[in-house]
């Protein structure tokens, strides 16, 4: 005689609890550990912001162009987070709301062009607008308003240059050095950008700025610094043994300051013998110390 065996019949929810709570409740248990991982992720003591937003993770900037640059990194951050949760929301809110139920399959929709019409113009003009301030801000970037301050910048292996045409001031510096490139304050600063032998990269963190000084290429910019202050700068592109060693510093000072520095620093012999010092540096294997420069 064969023995049957018995089917338990399925567990019933608690008194009280529908089925649909229950099905809530795995959800939220199930969303709560990367939500809380991520939230933990941006914890900070202090969340520095600009005009009432965050930074998320970028620099105001210390010239006037890196403003510009530093609110079109808010901007192009606000939109994707937008888009980023409107898109999620969609999504999750299409995968709850028309779940396959047992053997029925949902209603299907297709050619509703009001709303096919929406969703591609849309973008569309998203991509135009994310553009036309792009394009705006580049302009600024590469913009060379008449300025009576221009400073020659001439990076060579491992260090840099400085000069200020018409002052008979030359600052040479390299390795441990760190040269100071010294401009004023609240004006248009003209930038002349070489390199001796290979490709360096001229990059000022607080500027959020980024150039390639080119060998047989001169690159021009402008600069104009809002804030008073001392500013790290160094080499971005492996350019040989000593690049880590390759930084500089820009100080901002006041047009009375600035004045001063050149008086005092002015001197046509220490220029001529910074070029022969740079000529060395840039003729030798092994990086020598320059003749003139900053100790």
């Amino acid at each position: 005689m064969s023995k049957v065996s018995r089917v338990e019949p399925p567990a019933l929810p608690p008194q009280g609890v529908s089925v649909r709570t229950r099905r809530w409740r795995r959800v939220r248990r199930l969303a709560a550990l990367p939500i809380a991982a991520l939230v933990l992720a941006g914890c900070n003591d202090h969340v520095p912001t600009k005009d009432g937003i965050p930074t998320f993770g970028a620099q105001p900037g210390a010239t006037t162009s890196s403003h510009s640059v530093f609110d079109l990194w808010q901007g192009f951050t606000v939109g994707a987070l937008i888009v980023g949760f409107l898109t999620t929301f969609l999504i999750v809110w299409a995968v709850v709301r028309y779940r396959r139920k047992g053997d029925n399959i949902p209603k299907q929709s297709q050619y509703h062009l009001p709303l096919e019409f929406t969703y591609t113009i849309i973008p569309v003009l998203i991509v135009l607008g994310l553009f036309a301030a792009t394009l705006v801000v580049e302009n600024k970037e590469v913009a060379n308003p008449k300025t009576a301050v221009t400073i020659d910048v001439n990076a060579f292996q491992w260090g840099w240059k400085f000069t200020y045409p018409g002052q008979n001031v030359v600052v040479v510096g390299q390795t441990t050095q760190d040269p100071e490139m010294v401009m004023p304050v609240n004006e248009n600063v003209h930038i002349n950008l070489t390199s001796s032998d290979v490709i360096h990269g001229f990059y000022i963190h607080a500027f959020n700025f980024s150039r390639y000084a080119l060998p047989g290429v001169l690159n021009q910019f402008t600069f104009r610094a809002v804030n008073l202050g001392t500013y790290d700068g160094q080499c971005t592109q492996l350019c040989g043994l000593y690049h880590s060693l390759m930084w500089f510093r820009v100080k901002v000072v006041s047009d009375s300051d600035y004045s001063a520095w050149l008086k005092s620093n002015a001197n046509s012999a220490a220029a001529t013998a910074a070029a022969k010092a740079t000529n060395q540096q840039t003729s030798s294997i092994v990086p020598t110390k320059p003749t003139i420069g900053n100790s």
